[in-house]
């Protein structure tokens, strides 16, 4: 039988304090405010379902690392990609086209945030490579039923506003895989609790 001391339940407690989900300490849920050429667009974040992938675009738009940052793809009946905090900044001197959508943040990959929220029309969802774990800055915003993402990509927010600017949004070619030469941007980001 394991004895249990007051070192061993601090021990433990320490332990899910250091793996427990962030904490925001704000009143309400977070909202990104995506401020776009064409309007605003309010977005719900959802950290009950994806802690994680919450605390990671709260922490990039905080550091103001949206702004300025091009929907790389966007296609017709599906959705708008952006995120890409590296390489798709428009405002920076580094900036290359052809790379945007190519990179993301200094920070680690976030692990995989699956849950049974569907992909409809106006859903945030997190961007990644084949690796189910790779998100790490980018994201796109479906613009319109894509349940087939269902449980594949991470859920983690859904426009209550705006999406006539989301729909609104330059489109690229079918055959370019939504490739978007000149594409539009995040002229903001925020967060704001509501």
């Amino acid at each position: 039988m394991t004895k249990f001391t007051r070192r061993t339940f601090a021990a433990l407690a320490l332990g899910a304090t250091l793996f427990a989900a962030p904490v925001f300490a704000q009143d309400g849920n977070p909202h990104l405010i995506l401020t776009l050429e064409d309007g605003v667009v309010d977005i719900e974040l959802l950290p009950e379902i994806a802690p994680l992938h919450v605390e990671r675009v709260v922490t990039l738009t905080e550091q103001g690392l949206y702004d300025g940052v091009v929907f790389h793809r966007v296609i017709d009946g599906f959705m708008a990609q952006t995120g890409d905090v590296k390489n798709g900044n428009a405002d920076s001197p580094n900036y290359n086209l052809a790379m945007a959508g190519t990179g993301g943040s200094e920070l680690p990959n976030v692990q995989a945030e699956f849950n049974s929220e569907s992909f409809v029309r106006g859903v945030l969802g997190a961007a990644r490579s084949q690796d189910p774990n790779s998100f790490n800055s980018q994201f796109f915003i479906t613009t319109a039923d894509a349940s087939f993402l269902d449980r594949q990509y991470t859920v983690f927010g859904k426009v209550v506003s705006g999406m006539e600017a989301v729909d609104a949004l330059e489109k690229g070619p079918q055959e370019q895989n939504g490739a978007v030469a000149n594409p539009d941007r995040i002229v903001k980001a925020s967060i704001e609790y509501k």
